[in-house]
């Protein structure tokens, strides 16, 4: 496999479907606006709900975008796995009534094994399907997946919620191998939380109206399908810069380095560095657009963020204010992609310093 820094990543998937006749939408501000259903924008599909709920027409129906997240609801989990943030980007492309499976699973394939793009073995791809979707296993054997690296399963690769637009999805893994544990494909067949085998796309295949009452073998066919898919770039930086967690890419590593130097204690996967690089990512985006210190909603979340990441920094013996330095790194890792973060460095210090 060949390196890509996080900056490559993005820029070559953009490029990518940008050559497939994608329109590219640029990222959404971290606080939704008029929705308020989200506290935070929490996925790629989330900023284009206005074209698939169809109260927006879009300019091109294929659309590519990078999307910057917040998730707070798995924040126990930040620092304890490989792979959880509450700060993350995803990478999407979408369809909204133009191509669907065939043409979706071709450029999905094209995107991850081909040299010009990510380069990753086919042998090494694992991949989950609705036990009932065979057209969509079959497409991937025709591509070029081994049949026996084709999961299927009920109740995981079904995307619905309520009734309205549904459908089946099919999820990338990548075998990071035995190094990260002895675990089957039985691992992925029974979501078995594990580092070896790591999911880095999931795409979403909206062919059925959802009925009440109905069985899903009963809900009508949607006169309009629509493609939606997610690959988190963090995911994926792990993989093609083989490195242990997504905290040793060059997405985190610089900030871990600078709280070693702050501390004056080596990093060696502690749990307290990652929480901390974790945490001043999703702080410095957070306030970068838009959002404040209070006592409510997002307000509240930036607090415990904050003050969790000050308890982890005293569990390292850091007792000065010592968030402010770590902008600095947010912004040299991420000025290239999001220019926002230096133009707002100032103010993020001021308020992660009170």
């Amino acid at each position: 496999m060949k390196y890509l820094s996080g900056n490559e990543i993005r820029n070559l998937w953009l490029e990518f479907f940008k050559g497939k006749g994608h329109l590219v939408e640029p990222g959404a501000s971290l606080i939704p606006n008029d929705d308020p259903t989200l506290l935070w924008m929490n996925a790629g599909v989330a900023a284009l709900k206005k074209y698939f709920d169809g109260s927006v027409i879009p300019k091109n129906p294929r659309i590519v975008n990078v999307q910057k997240c917040i998730r707070t609801n798995d924040i126990e989990h930040v620092g304890k796995t490989a792979r959880h943030h509450t700060f993350f980007e995803m990478l999407g492309n979408f369809s909204i009534g133009d191509y669907f499976r065939d043409q979706a699973l071709e450029w999905a394939y094209e995107w991850l094994t081909s040299e010009k793009w990510l380069g990753l073995p086919k042998e090494k791809l694992y991949i989950t399907v609705y036990s009932a979707d065979r057209e969509t296993a079959e497409k991937w054997v025709a591509l070029g997946i081994d049949p026996s690296h084709i999961v299927a399963t009920v109740d995981q690769n079904f995307w619905e919620i309520g009734e309205g637009p549904s459908g089946p999805c099919t999820e990338v893994f990548f075998d990071r191998g035995e190094k990260y544990g002895d675990f089957s494909i039985e691992a992925i067949r029974d979501d078995i939380e594990n580092d070896r085998f790591v999911e880095i796309w999931n795409i979403v295949l909206s062919q059925f109206n959802a009925k009440a009452g109905m069985k899903r073998e009963e809900y009508p066919e949607l006169p309009s399908k629509n493609i939606d898919t997610g690959s988190g770039l963090e995911r994926v930086a792990m993989v093609v810069q083989e490195v242990e967690t997504n905290y040793e890419t060059d997405l985190f590593y610089p900030i871990i380095k600078k709280i070693e130097a702050i501390s004056g204690i080596d990093y060696h996967g502690q749990m307290a560095f990652k929480v901390i690089a974790d945490h001043i990512r999703t702080v410095s985006f957070a306030i970068s657009d838009g959002a404040i210190l209070s006592n409510e909603g997002r307000g509240y979340v930036l607090r415990r963020l904050l003050r969790r990441a000050v308890r982890y920094g005293r569990k390292l013996g850091i007792e000065k204010p010592f968030m402010a330095k770590l902008v600095d790194i947010v912004e040299k890792i991420m000025v290239d992609f999001y220019p926002n973060i230096r133009t707002q460095k100032d103010l993020i210090k001021r308020i992660v310093s009170r």
